[in-house]
This record gives structure tokens, sequence and C-alpha cells, in this order.
């Protein structure tokens, strides 16, 4: 390449740096400007299913593997089905949607990609550079989502929980599911002193994503996942079926300040910039709403870190969080007692950012005497 610099230097091609770059060019304030995506291989398989809810006719509908409109709620203590209007619950495989992005803007005018890994990226007051495997290049506008979690890791100030997971794509040979309800959690399983649950998305009578999820410290090994789910299926009576595609996979769940790896030239985005959703695992919805807002700030060409993601939703995810690694053995009650004295809807709302402080007050209040200790405790650590 004969040109190292770039307007916009957007490193690693995954959803957030794909959202990105589809977001400057469909904006007609940054044509002229040049971008530069930056990714060590073409992404065009299904690494990924993200899964959102959202009002219907959303940008990505046409690109779905499926949407309900119904969920269910499962544990010993509580049985709990719903109407998700005004949401739907949505999935989209990743496969798709690289292929979309990468047909509709990789190729557009003043749009270079390059397929290098990136070594290092060093960032100054005036420009960052990035090194790569085939050269260096500068900008005044580093946007980064290559997720390098050795400081997230090598603190103890911020708790540090895992989603982590595995999931088979199956079919039976009888019908088994309600192709028309999503089950969003089933607690109905041995948990081991972590907080653990099932979580099934059915695509018709025959075939569903099941996956075996926990929130906790430490992973398991693979074959432990696998064994959680072949026994979640034989209590449904679900044993003489074919297991057609696999995934798994570790998000990291914590409020880890992100941001000040910033620079006035440096931006990290996606997780690495703190952008997944730490009391949940939610990641791509997050990122589109705060590109929605990162977009305007662009346009101000202020210093990148003053860019900020941080609002009271943080600090309740921080107190979450302090709470469930502390009673990880009890996260399942959290649940459990925010499913049974709130309306669904309020739950997902507040999830998205959205609940106004009175809402907010009334989730604080569905839990019990001594778990609102236990927040009340964590509470009191963080403020002095």
């Amino acid at each position: 390449m004969k040109q190292n610099y770039f307007d916009f230097i957007i490193c690693g091609g995954g959803a957030s740096g794909l959202l990105l770059l589809k977001a400057l060019r469909e904006d007609p304030f940054f044509d002229d400007h040049s971008i530069l995506l930056i990714e060590k291989e073409i992404k065009n398989t299904n690494d990924r299913t993200w899964c959102y809810w959202e009002t219907p006719s959303g940008s990505f509908d046409p690109l779905l593997s499926k949407k309900w409109n119904h969920a269910q709620f499962r544990s010993e203590k509580l049985n709990q089905e719903f109407d998700l209007s005004p949401y739907q619950y949505k999935m989209l495989r990743s496969a798709e949607l690289y292929k979309k992005l990468h047909k509709e803007f990789l190729k557009r005018k003043k749009t270079t990609y390059l397929k290098a890994k990136i070594n290092d990226i060093k960032t100054t007051e005036q420009k960052s550079e990035v090194l790569t495997s085939k050269g260096s290049f500068y900008s005044i506008r580093v946007l980064n989502s290559v997720f390098n979690p050795k400081a997230l890791l090598n603190q103890k100030k911020y708790p540090v929980l895992q989603q982590h997971f595995v999931g088979w794509f199956i079919k039976t040979k009888n019908p088994c599911f309600d192709e028309n309800k999503i089950l969003f959690m089933d607690f109905n399983i041995p948990q081991e002193n972590e907080t653990r649950f099932l979580y099934v998305l059915p695509q018709d009578k025959y075939s569903a994503l099941v996956e075996f999820t926990l929130f906790s410290e430490k992973l398991l090994k693979f074959e432990e996942y696998e064994k959680g789910i072949r026994s979640y299926l034989e209590t449904k009576g679900i044993t003489d079926f074919v297991v057609e595609d696999k995934e798994q996979g570790i998000i990291p769940m914590t409020c880890f300040p992100f941001e000040k790896f910033n620079s006035s030239s440096l931006l990290h985005i996606g997780t690495s910039g703190g952008w997944t959703k730490a009391s949940s695992g939610f990641t791509f919805m997050n990122t589109i709403r705060n590109i929605s807002r990162l977009l305007p700030f662009l346009k101000t060409e202020k210093p990148l870190n003053n860019f900020s993601v941080r609002n009271r939703f943080r600090f309740y995810d921080l107190l979450f969080l302090d709470v469930l690694s502390r009673h990880n053995s009890k996260g399942s009650q959290l649940f459990i007692r925010m499913f049974e004295k709130n309306p669904p809807v309020r739950i997902f709302r507040f999830l998205d950012d959205k609940t106004t402080f009175g809402e907010e007050l009334r989730i604080l209040n569905s839990f019990s005497l001594k778990q609102k200790g236990w927040f009340l405790k964590a509470l009191s650590q963080r403020i002095f």
C-alpha cells in the first residue's frame, strides 16, 4: 500500500468494526473521509450468533434466522410465560451479516480493506500509529475493537465474571419444540454453587439452538458443557436427535474502565471499549446504540477521549456484578426475584438503559430483604 495515512482507521473487522464502517459510509458527512479497515482474516463463517430484542421492522430483519413474540422463564419456584410486545426477540447469525457488510461497504469509494495482523497501536496526543504485519499506518482517529484482556485480568478493583457457554444446534426425530416461544432462562439444573441456566431458541418444531450458559469466574472443560446440554435434553425426554452445528463463546462481564486507555487519537470500541452490557453480556444492540452516539460526536472533531459511555446504568451493573461475584451460588435467586416481581418488559427496558429512575427503584425493591442487604453492602464499599 502506497498510502499510510487515513482519516479513520478501524482495527478489527468483527461486528463493532463493520457496524461502525457501515454507519460512517451511510452518512454523507463522511463521504470525503478515507477509511482503512484492518482485519487479519476475512470473516465469512457463523462464528457468532447475536440475539437481541427490539421493536419489529429492524434494519437487520431481512438477515434474521428467526424472531419470536413470546418467551418463557423457568426455575424451581417460577414458571412464567409472557408476551414480548412491544419487542420481538431476534436471532442473527454472523455469516449473513459479514456477507452483507463486506459486499456493501468494503468496496465503497475511499474505503480500503487490509488483510493483516495488528501487532501494536502506539498513540500520542497528535496521532496514533497502527503497526501491522504489512506496514504501519497513521490517523488522528483510530477506532480499535481488538480486545486485549491483559489489563482487565491484572486488576482486582473491578470484578470480572465470564458469560461462557456452549450451544448445540440440534434436529430431533419427533416434534419437541414450540417454534413461537424462546426459553430465555431455565434455572432448573444443578447450580453447582454457580449461576447456571439453559437457553433454548427453537427454529421450528424439530430444531433448536440449546445453550448451556454460566455467569461465573472460572471456565469448564468443553465436555462439561456438553454433558450439561445432554443431561438437560434427557430431562425433557429429548434423546433422539442429531447435532448439526456447535458454538462456544466467552464474554467478559465487567465494569472495568476500558476508556482510560483512550487518547485524543485512539478510541476503543466494542468489547474492547466496554460496550458489552456488563450485567448480561449482550453486546450487539449496545454496540449499535453506542455507534449512533459516536457518529455525531465524530463530527465535532473533539479529542476521542472526550467520548464516554458512562451513565447511571453502568453503576447499577457494577453493583450487580459485585453482588454476583460474592454470591455466585445465589445468582439464580436474584433473577427469579426480578422476573417474579416485575413485568418482563420492564427488565428488558432496564437492560437497554431505558427505564426511569422510578422503574429502577421498583426493580431494586423486588429483591428480598437479605438480597437488598447484599446490594447495600456493595454500595457502601464502592462509596466509602
